[in-house]
């Protein structure tokens, strides 16, 4: 059977309540087990344990749920349930599991993202229903870098301040917009989106470079764990473009990013955009596996 025992009884011994096998809500006695799952690939998993850490798994503060998937009383996959649905780990047998979890309740989520095969899994069952996805991303490379920046890095590149915030907004709201497609503005998602930029730059995971009051070059670490950060939010002013801003502000952010934050650094581009991909490949970018992203 498995238990819900404390911490203090070792991860092996910490085991996901519920039946011998399917899917159940997660909380924070399962946390443990949990961890172990993430930490069979702490680098792609970086936001899910990251959720999953700083949430503790309370729905309270989850904003949605984590499921997870047991087979032969363990806990083997996960999937996080909120704005984003994302699968973790997650065999073929916990997708299917997933997915008719996710046929009986109405959606929340406006994306599902993670591995190629894992999306492909989910959508084979869900597509019908959930369908059509307003933009599907299936081939986008994950990558990630665990040493020094192979290039110089960009010395004006500094965090941004609190008080570089009305600068910085634009710029976010732009690249959010080039790169999903819909303004994040739009169905007055202005103060919440907003509220998020100020909460990256107060917690210093916003770097930019700003000249004259015009943002230059602007990324953010969207998540971390003690393993590793990911990356979000990659953005060189439209006019500057082609001057080598992403590349060497990249290297910045890596080596900010790898002395005060995490040792490890990951992101995930899609495959089309030769301009990133290069300039990623440029400062010691190695792709690690291949993402999807399917938008709603």
């Amino acid at each position: 059977m498995l238990t819900s025992q404390g911490p203090d009884q070792g991860p092996r011994a910490v085991r996901a309540q519920g039946r011998a096998s399917g899917v159940r809500v997660l909380g924070p006695a399962d946390l443990p087990a949990a961890l172990e799952v993430l930490a069979n690939d702490p680098i792609t998993n970086v936001f899910a344990e990251y959720r999953s850490r700083i949430t503790q798994l309370d729905q309270r503060w989850l904003g949605g749920q984590m499921w997870g998937y047991v087979e032969d009383d363990e806990l083997v996959s996960l999937c996080h349930v909120g704005a984003n649905l994302v699968p973790v780990q997650a065999t073929p047998s916990a997708c299917a599991a997933f997915a008719r979890r996710a046929l009986g309740q109405r959606r929340m989520s406006s994306t599902i993202v993670g591995e190629r095969a894992a999306v492909e899994g989910l959508w084979a069952r869900l597509g019908d229903s959930w369908g059509p996805a307003r933009d599907e991303r299936w081939d986008q490379p994950h990558l990630a870098l665990a040493h020094d920046p192979a290039i110089e890095p960009d010395p004006l590149v500094r965090r941004t301040s609190v008080e570089e915030v009305e600068m910085l907004y634009p710029a976010c709201v732009a690249m959010y917009t080039e790169e999903v497609g819909v303004s994040p503005e739009s169905d007055g998602g202005r103060t919440m989106y907003r509220a998020r930029v100020a909460q990256l730059v107060s917690r210093g995971w916003s770097f930019s470079r700003i000249e004259d009051g015009e943002v230059v070059f602007k990324a953010e670490v969207a998540c971390a764990t003690p393993q590793a950060c990911q990356i979000q939010g990659v953005y060189v002013n439209p006019a500057r473009r082609g001057e080598g801003h992403c590349s060497r502000g990249m290297a910045a952010v890596v080596a900010f990013a790898r002395s005060e934050i995490a040792p490890t650094v990951a992101l995930y581009v899609n495959a089309h955009n030769l301009a990133a991909r290069a300039a990623y490949e440029k400062v010691g970018f190695a792709q690690t596996a291949t993402f999807s992203t399917l938008m709603f």
